[in-house]
């Protein structure tokens, strides 16, 4: 059987009375070097495991069972469950297991299914979820890399440069846990059903430490005051965040020692500059 092979694919999901689920954001792949590609990506041997989130019935699956040591692939349709242990039946070191990445401890879940190996994660992600199942991956701890398919917006996002139109909170923040690549795009006529966007796949390295100094908790306090109306300048952004602790003159006076003009916007700061920020107001 072909998995993306659409005559194979369509015949696999009327033997089992499959519907297609529009809040799951089910889109299964039919071009067979898409998931051949992000296996590929995901730099994988037989000393890596990999969490697959999402299999759908099960592509990308089944060529990260050729290239790792183990898969454990976390699927929340219960009713994908009789079609991939059909699709996987060949893959003896591959386990599914029923549940909802959201909800699952999954530090712990590595740490059960893969003692021993080099644990990596690796997933065509809804759309629905991308921002919080990444944001779960790369604070997990235990992941040394997460390859992903998201859409393509999300993607040029999470690798924006400091000051251009696609950074934001999120960009900082995933560029702070990882080196953050984007890989390559996916055309919408490579998914049934097709989506109305274009996809694309990053592969973010996880950090062994930080890239800038400083408490985190205080440098994303801060990102996020000042993304949180972008178009204000960064006075006002922190005026309104911190004006309970420092006067307009003192916040004006912080971006001045930190080498920052008071007209300036949050979102033409790097790490660097916002690290610098809070260790100034804290």
């Amino acid at each position: 059987m072909n998995l993306t092979e659409l005559r194979d694919i369509k015949a696999l999901l009327a033997r089992h009375g499959f519907r297609f689920s529009k809040s799951m954001g089910q889109n299964f792949l039919i071009a067979d070097w898409v998931p051949r590609d992000i296996a590929e990506a995901a730099g994988l041997d037989e000393t890596c495991a990999v969490l697959e989130i999402g299999p759908g019935i099960g592509p990308l699956t089944v060529q990260l069972s050729r290239r790792a040591a183990k898969v454990a692939a976390v699927e929340l349709d219960r009713a994908l469950l009789p079609i991939l242990a059909e699709t996987l039946a060949d893959c003896p070191n591959v386990e599914v297991i029923p549940g909802d990445a959201m909800k699952l401890d999954l530090a712990g879940l590595a740490a059960e299914k893969f003692p021993g190996l080099t644990v990596k994660a690796c997933a065509n992600l809804p759309y629905n979820i991308t921002t919080p199942v990444i944001t779960r991956l790369l604070e997990a701890g235990c992941f040394q890399s997460v390859t992903v398919m998201i859409q393509r917006e999300v993607a040029r996002r999470i690798c924006a440069a400091p000051g251009s139109s696609d950074c934001g909170a999120f960009s900082l923040f995933c560029q702070y846990h990882a080196d953050c690549e984007f890989l390559f795009e996916v055309p919408p006529d490579c998914f049934l059903p097709a989506p109305k966007v274009t996809s694309a796949v990053v592969r973010l390295t996880l950090r062994d430490r930080p890239p800038v100094e400083g408490d985190r908790d205080a440098i994303f306090s801060l990102v996020k005051a000042a993304f949180a109306q972008r178009r204000k300048t960064l006075l006002n952004a922190l005026s309104a965040a911190y004006g309970s602790r420092f006067s307009k003159e003192q916040l004006r006076q912080i971006l001045a020692d930190c080498g920052l003009p008071e007209t300036v916007r949050g979102e033409r700061l790097g790490l660097e500059e916002f690290a610098a920020l809070a260790r100034m107001l804290g």
